[in-house]
């Protein structure tokens, strides 16, 4: 078999074992090695740690794009000047995700033009690096995917979808009003994550005018408790800071 036949078929089976980075990198890689009178094992310790890190990348890539995060904002990019006293070093800690771990929730919540929805998204996209599921909507989205989804019969569907994400973010809650179903079933998706997956909100509203959104006692009632007895940050002196709104 000539050398061009044999590389012909180390392509056939490098791409039917879906291995694209280690065949577009070999050539390159075997003269350096045979430059470097690398051991084999070398060789093939480098292919393997290319194919592997352009796995990752592309991993991470897909479960960016599944979060559809409507900008991209890191840590980096926030002003922490915005808000006197935010404890930078709290944020930090939460991108780590160990709150993630626990089931537990997070609340940010402040008036417009202090960064809520940035810092969501900063903690959204550090949830991705981490290896784990996000999708994020505004909550005015959600509901609105929530009635179409049980107009078309397909809610327990979308449910299941809501399930497998790690992490939900619902921005903007209590921006716009929704209507009695909207908000029994936006209440259904919080109320089915309870120390089950982990739910990150940011609002406008404290706590006790989350009545508006979820137009009842009894649902306002229980969907407190359960984005606040196992949350991180539901005052913003914990997370955030005395100038934004005091849940």
């Amino acid at each position: 078999m000539t050398m061009e036949n044999e590389r012909r078929l180390l392509a056939v089976h490098l791409k039917r074992l879906r291995l694209p980075t280690i065949l577009a990198e070999y050539e390159k890689l075997a003269q350096e090695a045979a430059q470097e009178n690398a051991h084999y094992l070398q060789y093939l310790l480098r292919l393997v740690e290319l194919e592997s890190a352009q796995r990752g990348a592309n991993a991470l890539q897909a479960r960016i794009k599944q979060a559809a995060f409507p900008v991209y904002k890191d840590l980096n990019s926030y002003d922490f000047s915005l808000v006197a006293n935010l404890n930078k070093q709290k944020i930090v800690e939460l991108t780590r995700c160990q709150w993630l771990d626990q089931h537990e929730n997070l609340c940010l919540l402040g008036s417009a033009g202090v960064g809520t929805t940035h810092l969501a998204i900063a903690l959204g996209l550090a949830t991705c690096r981490a290896g784990r599921r996000v999708r994020f909507y505004t909550a005015a989205a959600l509901v609105t995917r929530l009635e179409e989804a049980q107009k078309q019969y397909q809610l327990d569907r979308f449910l299941r979808q809501l399930d497998r994400v790690d992490l939900l973010i619902c921005d903007e809650l209590g921006y716009l009003s929704f209507s009695r179903t909207g908000a029994e079933l936006l209440f259904q998706v919080f109320a089915d994550r309870y120390e089950r997956a982990s739910l990150l909100l940011t609002s406008n509203l404290p706590f006790s005018e989350w009545g508006q959104v979820f137009q009842g006692e009894r649902m306002t009632a229980v969907s407190t408790e359960s984005s606040n007895r196992s949350t991180k940050g539901t005052t913003a002196r914990s997370y955030a800071s005395s100038a934004w709104e005091d849940c």
